[in-house]
C-alpha cells in the first residue's frame, strides 16, 4: 500500500508470556510474541503487516493463518502464510503447511504436506468469518 510503512520482523506490539494461556481465537496485527500456549485459531489481520513468532516455549492448538511467521515451537493445526514461514530447528508442526517462501533449519519438523502458494495467491477472509486459501495454481 503507498505510504504504509512495512514493519521489520523484530517489532513486536504483543507479548504472550511464558506459563500464560489463551482459550480461544487471537486476531492481531503488527507483531506477536508467543512464549505460552494458544488453544484456538491465530489470525493476522487482513491488510496488515502481521508477523507471528512462536518461541521454543509456545504452542498453538489451531489454525495459524498470518502472512509471516517465524516458528520455533509448536503448532498442532494448519498453517498458512501468504508471505513466509520460517522454521527453527525446534519448530514441530503437526498439519498442512501452505507458503509462498518457505526457509527450514535442520531439525525442524512437519508433520503434515508443504503446499506452495504462487505469488497471486492470497489470503482472504470470506463472508462468514472463516478464513481461505485462494490460488490459480494447483497445490499439492
Amino acid at each position: 500500500m503507498i505510504g504504509k510503512k512495512k514493519m521489520s520482523n523484530n517489532q513486536v506490539s504483543t507479548i504472550l508470556g511464558q506459563g500464560a494461556e489463551i482459550v480461544g481465537d487471537v486476531t492481531f496485527s503488527g507483531g506477536l510474541h508467543i512464549d505460552g500456549v494458544v488453544k484456538g485459531n491465530v489470525t493476522g489481520t487482513e491488510d496488515s503487516d502481521a508477523v507471528l513468532t512462536l518461541s521454543e516455549l509456545g504452542s498453538i492448538e489451531g489454525e495459524v493463518r498470518v502472512p509471516v511467521i517465524i516458528l520455533n515451537g509448536a503448532i498442532k493445526g494448519d498453517v498458512f502464510a501468504s508471505e513466509r514461514v520460517e522454521l527453527a530447528s525446534k519448530a514441530r508442526v503437526t498439519g498442512n503447511v501452505s507458503y509462498n517462501l518457505i526457509e527450514m533449519a535442520v531439525g525442524a519438523e512437519v508433520n503434515g504436506k508443504l503446499a506452495h502458494l504462487e505469488e497471486s495467491a492470497s489470503i482472504s477472509l470470506i463472508s462468514d468469518g472463516d478464513m481461505t486459501a485462494k490460488s490459480s495454481s494447483k497445490v499439492g
